[in-house]
């Protein structure tokens, strides 16, 4: 497993990243989310499939754990009230970026999860469409019109004469 651990240790930081979207920058929830996708990826570890995308296995496993932990919530009906959640971290940068970041992210937190989920995927961590596709469980198609109702969406809640920064696409 020594090999295994370092991959696993280098994605670290890209499962928190995306854990934290999720989560609407709540970071100790982010961390118990990877925490919990970790624990079930190295429980699994021999089942995985060799020479498979190990970045999509690993972002499908906290998708997933993420759908798992809202459906119990659900169950248990509990609603507890947070606190504002703390906004993702944004680096650093002069005093106009710092706050156009501030800004996107906040508005980020506003999508509905599975387009937020398709954006964070996509124009944050890189992923490719089919990648993307594979990590959510839906159809490629499903993918280019979360990520499209995604941009619509961050443009609407910007306002139309408000530019966003730009979104990479990847195919």
């Amino acid at each position: 497993m020594g090999q295994g651990r370092t991959e696993l240790e280098t994605e670290v930081p890209r499962l928190r990243r995306f854990a934290r979207g999720l989560t609407g920058g709540d970071a100790a929830a982010a961390d118990d989310l990877v925490q919990e996708a970790l624990l079930r990826a190295l429980d699994r570890w021999m089942l995985r499939r060799p020479g498979g995308n190990l970045r999509a296995w690993l972002f499908t496993i906290v998708w997933r754990r993420f759908l798992d932990s809202r459906r119990s919530a659900a169950r248990e009906h509990r609603y507890a009230a947070h606190g504002a959640a703390a906004p993702l971290p944004v680096p650093i940068a002069g005093p106009d970026e710092t706050l156009e970041a501030a800004r996107v992210l906040a508005l980020i937190d506003r999508l509905p999860e599975d387009q937020r989920a398709v954006l964070l995927l996509v124009a944050v961590e890189g992923l490719e469409y089919g990648e993307t596709a594979a990590v959510l469980g839906v159809p490629v198609g499903t993918v280019m019109s979360r990520l499209s109702r995604a941009r619509d969406r961050l443009r609407d809640l910007a306002g139309h004469d408000a530019a966003l920064p730009h979104l990479r696409r990847i195919r």
